[in-house]
């Protein structure tokens, strides 16, 4: 890793679901499921059907609420409350990842496909909260998820990011195109690398990644 890849970065936008936390905390596997049951009872489906659909919005639409929205026109406000109602119990502060953050320059913000108070639960179960700037969830992009163009650009102009100066950290490989379209550096967090030209740097260990980005 080059230090002068991220020379000019004063603005870090960090994803939330398996980037500040591990995936072997296995939250997803909570929302899935609260995600299928939510679309069985809202369309009439069978629990089969509503696993068929999950899936396919979230690749069709990003997620599976763009989707219920744009076919459906299903409100919002309360599949984000429902489908967030899980169990934080597998989370553990992370001391190191929190001294990673806090010395990074400038500005710090989550942007996130889940909702703004899932995201700040998160946050205090794994030791961060107060670290951020700014927490920004689907709502603020007005409900358009990544990896929507209209996703990023509302966000970034709400918190007054300017992608030339920016870094975005994601464990979603799509959610990389468009930050490094605007000229982001594009940090991708996962177990395993997935070559791409969006994608200039990965690591499967964020708060190591971000101690040795400061040291040098």
């Amino acid at each position: 890793m080059s230090t002068h890849d991220f020379s000019q970065v004063t603005d870090w936008v960090f994803d939330l679901d398996n980037t500040l936390y591990p995936p072997s905390a296995r939250l997803f596997d909570q929302i899935e499921v609260k995600m299928t049951d939510f679309v069985m009872r809202a369309l009439g489906v069978d629990r089969a059907h509503a696993d068929h659909l999950r899936g396919h919005y979230w690749q069709l639409y990003g997620t599976t609420l763009a989707g219920l929205m744009h076919e459906h026109d299903v409100d919002p406000a309360p599949y984000l409350t429902e489908v967030h109602e899980i169990s934080l119990d597998h989370l553990t502060p992370d001391p190191a990842l929190r001294a990673g953050i806090a010395a990074l320059p400038g500005r710090r913000i989550v942007f996130t496909n889940g909702s703004a108070p899932y995201a700040d639960r998160v946050l205090a179960a794994r030791g961060l909260s107060g670290l951020f700037d700014g927490i920004y969830g689907v709502e603020h992009a007005e409900f358009h998820p990544k990896p929507s163009a209209r996703a990023f650009d509302t966000v970034f102009a709400k918190a007054g990011i300017s992608p030339v100066t920016g870094a975005m950290f994601e464990d979603d490989p799509r959610n990389l195109r468009h930050p490094h379209a605007l000229g982001m550096r594009t940090v991708h967090v996962a177990p395993a690398p997935e070559p791409a030209d969006h994608i200039h740097h990965h690591t499967d260990d964020l708060a190591a990644f971000l101690a040795e980005l400061m040291q040098k």
